[in-house]
């Protein structure tokens, strides 16, 4: 019994003396700060000297139970059997084990909440501090792309002024209980963030508006259960000191809202050239959408995403009940319609790109405020000339109903971004801001070399196979027949495949696909760069064809694959990034690919995207795939309808690829030709030109031409004096018969005996 007094009177000692600290630290003010921590120091110095008492006493126990068992016993005539005296024995020593487990654990934890307390900042001090330093991303050569909120501007505004729907659309889309909370709301904020987060499948946030003016003025940005912690109390206490009015004017001119734009009126000006007291109810619903995420919900960036988050702020608002029906279904009309950017900014698309990026790996406030220095892999000077270039062509084929087209240019060995080109003009609407080159679009024949590196790497097939160019039908179950037809509407018999490959003929690639298995493709281009295909079930034999959609940036992985004779190096946009002080936070270092392909495939399909002679039948021996006295890899794809056109070509050193089309996805006009007008004149000039200007890459690789692997044997083979094969897989059964016989379209009656 004496133990049980003990235990519990030290027990409830204990709870009331945390409950007490624990209250006392929430509802004191900052006078008293110090003297609370005062009393958890000697709090902190008698635990320590009770447990230490405890730890005695119970090691004394361990000595003497035996003599205090024997005196209890003897004075309350109390015989126990030895089976009953072992067990009161241990239990005794478990006892003893708990109080001094609890004891060590409430230490730690009024030692830890003590350190945290000691650590919070003051909530006064919520508008007088966070210090903002831009940050700025430059090119390779030191040239200055893009600074980041350079000035942080900011003009505080009274709540007063505001129009009464700024404030509703902030609550409405940020935190509905804002006046039901003391700072923070278990039901309204995390268990609905929960809720979200289980319906979208993505992380959603739960801090009310007096916990994100905390973090955003007073906190470090990282993701952590302690920061979390730091967030609710000082959220808590903010409530004491400000009235809900002064908290919500507060956030209102704190926040970011993207751009150099702090705070509501800053906002209003930079977005719609308007005071914030003159904002309509459709621009503080887009305003209020964008303190989330302003980067992504920026209309330079994502117009699309941007209206549908000002539709969302609009139906929050309704659910609410601070607008009606009528005015939602009015207002969702409504085009989004903001000021052009005014900052300075070169290279945009490759900004944002890499500004993303950043923010990924960074985070939003660490990018916007932290002072990075980001040295990026752009070449601006060659950057330049290439969106010249891409004007120029583009306005040269405008009758031809081309409107928009991007470029890409990157060192394949290291993944250096030499050059971004996202679209004609970035400023033009409505999609000028849309960045193509990481957009999906259909590939058309640019996708064969993958599939033909595949066909190589199996074994099965050589340079020299000899594939049929013939009608053919394949019945696929559940759907209906498919008929592959060649650019040109004709067959050309026995074809091998450096010629099937150079010419880009259609039917004999479905033939190949269809041996070697849909799925198996898939992987493969998977393994070199493509990371579009993530439904494979959608995707049959027009797959060989370019019927899966794909980014630039991909196309850009996979080729550079073959350039690097299997070595696949993904992309790479940064150089280095260190903070103002000059710390440096990261470095570019020579990438260690990985081997996904043989260089003898590699080096055989790049031999035949450069073979002039292999694509004369196709596209003439002076079409604009040439480069005079360069060797260079090239390949062409056009779509149906003629709503994509591509030309991706590389050497060893480089890899440039251009899109034509139309954002829209409008057909361009049919006279357009592969490989003559499009996207191949674009090609020409800016490898030309990258050849001329010879970029500095952060490689040993500085070769253009592609040399012969090791395994590479040699035989005569049809119109060739020599057809390269992997070591092992030659053979006199393929460089035998005619070839290359033009076989007329089918007649009328031969298609009806096909359907």
């Amino acid at each position: 019994m004496w133990f049980w007094l003990i235990r519990s009177r030290t027990m409830d000692i204990f709870v009331r003396i945390t409950l007490y600290v624990v209250l006392m630290l929430i509802f004191i003010g900052d006078n008293l700060l110090y003297l609370c921590a005062s009393l958890i120091r000697l709090y902190i110095l008698v635990c320590t000297h009770l447990a230490r008492g405890i730890v005695r006493a119970v090691t004394s126990a361990r000595y003497a139970s035996g003599r205090v068992k024997t005196y209890i016993l003897q004075a309350f005539r109390v015989k126990l059997s030895p089976e009953r005296a072992t067990r009161t024995h241990k239990r005794v020593k478990f006892r003893y084990f708990l109080l001094g487990v609890l004891t060590a654990m409430i230490i730690i934890f009024i030692q830890r909440s003590y350190d945290l307390v000691q650590s919070l900042p003051n909530p006064r001090l919520i508008g007088r501090v966070n210090f903002s330093v831009s940050t700025q991303i430059y090119d390779r050569n030191g040239n200055l792309l893009y600074d980041v909120y350079r000035d942080q501007n900011r003009t505080p505004v009274s709540i007063d002024t505001l129009p009464e729907y700024v404030i509703q659309a902030t609550l409405a889309i940020e935190d509905k209980d804002f006046y039901r909370h003391n700072g923070i709301s278990l039901v309204g904020g995390v268990l609905r963030a929960l809720k979200d987060t289980y319906a979208t499948g993505e992380l959603q946030g739960g801090s009310t508006i007096t916990q994100q003016l905390v973090k955003a003025s007073l906190l470090s940005p990282e993701r952590t259960l302690e920061r979390k912690a730091r967030e609710a109390i000082l959220a808590l206490w903010t409530e004491k000191i400000y009235t809900k009015k002064q908290i919500l004017e507060m956030y209102l001119n704190q926040v970011s809202y993207g751009g150099t734009a702090y705070g509501i009126e800053e906002a209003a000006r930079l977005y719609f050239n308007t005071p914030a007291r003159d904002l309509d109810i459709n621009q503080a619903a887009f305003l209020a959408g964008l303190t989330r995420a302003p980067s992504l919900y920026s209309p330079y960036v994502n117009p699309l995403l941007a209206m549908q988050r000002r539709n969302e702020v609009l139906r929050s608002m309704s659910e609410v009940g601070y607008i009606s029906q009528e005015t939602l279904a009015s207002q969702e009309q409504i085009p989004l319609t903001v000021e052009p950017p005014k900052t300075f900014l070169r290279a945009p698309h490759f900004v944002f790109y890499v500004k993303s990026l950043l923010e990924q790996k960074y985070g939003l406030r660490q990018v916007e405020e932290g002072g990075l220095r980001v040295i990026t892999t752009l070449d601006i000077t060659l950057q330049e000339e290439v969106e010249k270039i891409l004007r120029d062509e583009l306005n040269k084929i405008s009758n031809l109903n081309v409107h928009n087209g991007a470029v890409l240019v990157t060192a394949p060995s290291t993944g250096e971004i030499l050059a971004m080109v996202g679209s004609k003009n970035y400023y033009e609407e409505p999609y000028g801001a849309y960045n193509v080159t990481t957009a999906r679009r259909q590939p058309g024949s640019s996708i064969k070399p993958v599939m033909y590196s595949l066909a190589l790497e199996s074994g099965k097939f050589t340079a020299a196979s000899i594939l049929q160019d013939t009608p053919v039908v394949f019945q696929i179950p559940g759907s209906k027949p498919y008929r592959p037809l060649n650019y040109d509407n004709r067959y050309h018999g026995l074809v091998p495949i450096r010629y099937a490959l150079g010419n880009s003929y259609n039917v004999p690639a479905v033939r190949v696909l269809n041996e070697l298995g849909v799925g198996r493709f898939i992987d493969h281009a998977r393994k070199m760069g493509i990371t579009t295909w993530d439904t494979p079930e959608r995707y049959g034999l027009s797959l060989a064809l370019g019927g899966g959609e794909v980014k630039l940036t991909d196309m850009a992985v996979a080729m550079g694959t073959l350039a690097n004779y299997g070595e696949r190096v993904d992309l790479n946009s940064i150089i280095s990034v260190e903070d103002y002080r000059g710390k440096i936070l990261e470095k570019f270092s020579q990438p260690k690919g990985e081997l996904v392909l043989s260089p003898e495939t590699s080096f055989i399909i790049s031999d035949i995207l450069s073979d002039n002679k292999a694509r004369e039948s196709a596209f003439g021996a002076r079409s604009s795939l040439v480069i005079p006295d360069e060797e260079v890899a090239v390949k062409t794809g056009t779509t149906n309808e003629k709503r994509d056109n591509w030309t991706n070509g590389y050497t060893r050193k480089y890899f440039v690829g251009v899109w034509v089309g139309n954002n829209d996805n409008t057909p361009m006009n049919p006279v357009l030709t592969s490989g003559i007008t499009g996207a191949a004149p674009i090609w020409h000039r800016v490898m030309q030109l990258t050849l001329q200007v010879n970029p500095h890459i952060l490689s040993a690789q500085q070769s253009f031409s592609f040399d012969v692997p090791d395994k590479i044997v040699t035989r005569p083979c049809h119109y060739r004096s020599l057809e390269y094969f992997i070591a092992g897989t030659e053979t006199d059964k393929d460089c035998k018969g005619a070839i290359l016989s033009v076989t007329p379209y089918p007649s009328p009656f031969y298609q009806q005996q096909l359907f």
